[in-house]
């Protein structure tokens, strides 16, 4: 088992009354138990805590007037991921496949697999079927993408990191997917924080559905899965973005993290990170 501390601090600038919709708390799921976890706001503003979506995605939605709104959001986190052999990995028919997996095989906004499945095909449908297949497209990716921040917005697409050959963790993750999809393997995307990620920040890795269950994969390898603690899951990032929001704000400093920590320490030991300034 591996204890990870994780969290955020993050400040905007509201110059009208807005409305929030933050997807930042860690999950709880049969891999990921939270031991401790706290949110706290400045202003002391009501906030409500709800799950949305058929993945029960924590939210936390609140309404501000004209202010400085500071939120940070500190969990411990306890991980205990599988050991398996990835060489007996293999897919799964599509006949087999659950009803609640079929979603994940359609185009979704952010990941074009139809428009993929010539290209798709051509480059990996000679590979071995399976976890290697997946593999080999994360090595592809890998190999020949440029990961640049600041190369792609909230419009850039699967489509468009392919023809540019540059993007961030999200359109590394966007682009395995529709891959996956195209060789009619489901994928999905998974927001959350990475231990020895540089810069630290938010992180965006993808799931495939292998042999009966979802195996974790990251395109960027810029980070290890097992330390990967899990906020979101949805189709593509319009389902796990961090922060919806609906009105006039601006992010003017942020700050991520995720450590691997001893199982006994627990929030009072840390010091909170400082925050980077988003106004430059």
């Amino acid at each position: 088992m591996t204890t990870i501390y994780a969290g955020c601090d993050l400040t905007y600038s509201v110059t009208k009354p807005t409305s929030f919709l933050f997807n930042i708390a860690a999950a709880r799921t049969r891999h990921q138990t939270i031991i401790e976890e706290t949110l706290q706001l400045n202003p002391n503003i009501q906030c409500e805590a709800s799950r949305l979506g058929k993945e029960a995605i924590q939210v936390h939605r609140l309404t501000v007037e004209p202010c400085d709104l500071r939120l940070q959001y500190f969990a411990t986190v306890h991980l205990s991921p599988e050991i398996y052999d990835t060489s007996g990995i293999i897919e799964t028919d599509y006949s087999q496949l659950p009803n609640e997996v079929l979603t994940y095989l359609n185009p979704s906004r952010y990941c074009e697999s139809d428009r993929l499945t010539h290209f798709a095909l051509s480059t990996f449908g000679n590979t071995e079927p399976g976890y290697l297949r997946v593999t080999a497209i994360c090595d592809w990716i890998n190999n020949n993408l440029h990961y640049q921040p600041g190369s792609s917005g909230e419009s850039t697409s699967a489509c468009d990191v392919l023809v540019q050959r540059e993007g961030v963790c999200r359109d590394y993750a966007h682009l395995a997917i529709a891959l996956c999809r195209a060789l009619c393997i489901p994928a999905r995307y998974i927001s959350g924080y990475a231990v020895d990620l540089q810069p630290p920040d938010f992180h965006g890795f993808f799931e495939a559905y292998l042999g009966f269950r979802w195996y974790l994969f990251d395109a960027t390898r810029m980070a290890p899965v097992e330390g990967f603690v899990r906020i979101g899951t949805g189709r593509d990032a319009a389902d796990a973005s961090f922060a919806t929001i609906i009105g006039e704000a601006t992010l003017t400093s942020m700050a991520v993290w995720a450590e691997q920590t001893e199982p006994n320490q627990t929030l009072n030991h840390f010091v909170l990170p400082s925050a980077v300034s988003t106004t430059n």
